[in-house]
């Protein structure tokens, strides 16, 4: 059946709202006996939402990064696991929109109208950082490649139909080849066993000697050579997610404390939704979601103002803004999943009540790019006017 196609922006909200509710009922379940979401990343595929980025004249929605970011906002209050793994399928939607020729873009463009998936192949164990890949596409005589390495922390990569794989080539610079899940000498083993956002499968992707044809190469290390918001488009989907896992936690808390806590009993209240002390609390809460919320609509904006105008300065603004909601979405993601058992009590302790996967979710995918190194970029910018280095983290 093939994948409905979402016309604009209020449509893709709409849906997205839908689905946050239809995937809230089966989260803690998930989670905790770790089924993996792929009826649900179905759903999501035939729902349209996985092509709302597809620009308009290849049939796409085209939704503003505003709206993109609301999506996954949406999504992760409901399941931050289910949340995260088309991230990379978005991001990877950009490459081909930003270096793809007209025939790679109007070929994997309709397999994204189609529903198809892209997942990830990115990081790499043992090497010195994040950005020492060391994945190799060795060049043959007919043009093609063969793509050699091993990548780690490949979320989406299980469920995928496609699998963009970053991979140095000729002089060491950076390409994406994208190869079919199912192609000769690829293997995705489920083998991620985090803490937290436990049902994103991000294992490890073996590439041995996997043929890749010279169409299906983009030559990803082209992005950075100018302006470009590669970086910022993919930290404001973490940002979302964080957010996301922050909203959740805090309705789940309240929800918790308004049915199932009873009020402390030097409070006075007859019930604990009464206690003014935990009003306080709650207060305190929503005031810092309410902040990351209004920060991520802010980078969202900053974001679509260069998409529409791409300079040096409005790029360097929507990497800034999307820094900003980055440190201010992890930092509350954490605050609120933990303060969700001091405002309600030991029972929320309860490991049958699952609660601690909001908190399991927030401290897991903070770990994504540390907010030290953002708060560092404002800092430059603020006081010697330094602009963001142009790469894909930030």
């Amino acid at each position: 059946m093939p994948a409905h196609v979402i016309a604009d922006d209020a449509e893709a909200l709409s849906v997205a709202a839908a689905l946050a509710d239809e995937f809230r009922a089966g989260a803690s379940g998930r989670d905790a006996e770790r089924r993996l979401p792929r009826a649900e990343l179905d759903r999501l595929s035939a729902s349209g939402l996985l092509a709302v980025t597809v620009p308009a004249e290849h049939g796409g929605a085209d939704v503003r990064q505003e709206t993109l970011a609301e999506i996954f906002r949406l999504l992760a209050s409901a399941d931050a696991s289910l949340a995260q793994i088309p991230q990379n399928h978005f991001v990877y939607v950009n490459v081909i929109r930003r270096q793809g020729i007209e025939e790679q873009r109007k070929f994997f463009f309709a397999e994204v109208l189609a529903g198809r998936r892209f997942g990830n192949a990115q990081s790499e164990a043992g090497t010195r950082h994040v950005q020492d890949i060391r994945t190799r596409l060795a060049p043959r005589p007919d043009g093609s490649y063969l793509l050699t390495g091993v990548k780690h922390y490949s979320t989406g990569a299980l469920f995928a139909d496609w699998i963009p794989v970053l991979a140095r080539a000729e002089n060491d610079d950076l390409h994406v080849a994208y190869v079919p899940r199912d192609a000769d000498g690829v293997t995705v083993v489920d083998d991620w066993d985090g803490m937290g956002q436990r049902t994103t499968a991000s294992g490890t992707v073996r590439l041995e000697a996997v043929s890749v044809p010279a169409d299906r190469v983009l030559p990803h290390h082209l992005t950075f050579q100018g302006p470009q918001l590669h970086g910022a488009v993919a930290q404001l989907l973490h940002a979302a997610i964080d957010a996301g896992i922050a909203a959740g936690a805090l309705a789940e808390a309240a929800e918790f404390v308004r049915t199932k806590s009873r009020p402390w009993f030097e409070s006075g209240a007859e019930t604990a939704a009464e206690d003014p002390l935990l009003i306080q609390r709650f207060g305190e809460l929503a005031i810092q979601v309410r902040a990351s919320d209004a920060l991520l609509v802010a980078a969202a904006r900053a974001v679509d103002a260069a998409r529409a105008d791409l300079t040096d300065d409005s790029a360097a603004e929507a990497s800034l803004a999307v820094a900003a909601a980055k440190v201010h979405t992890a930092s509350t993601a954490v605050e609120v999943a933990g303060a969700l058992f001091e405002v309600s009590g030991t029972r929320s302790a309860l490991n049958s009540l699952n609660l601690h996967r909001h908190w399991r979710d927030a401290r897991t995918h903070t770990l994504h790019d540390p907010a030290r190194w953002k708060i560092q970029h404002i800092g430059r910018h603020v006081l010697n006017g330094t602009k963001p280095p142009r790469h894909g983290l930030l």
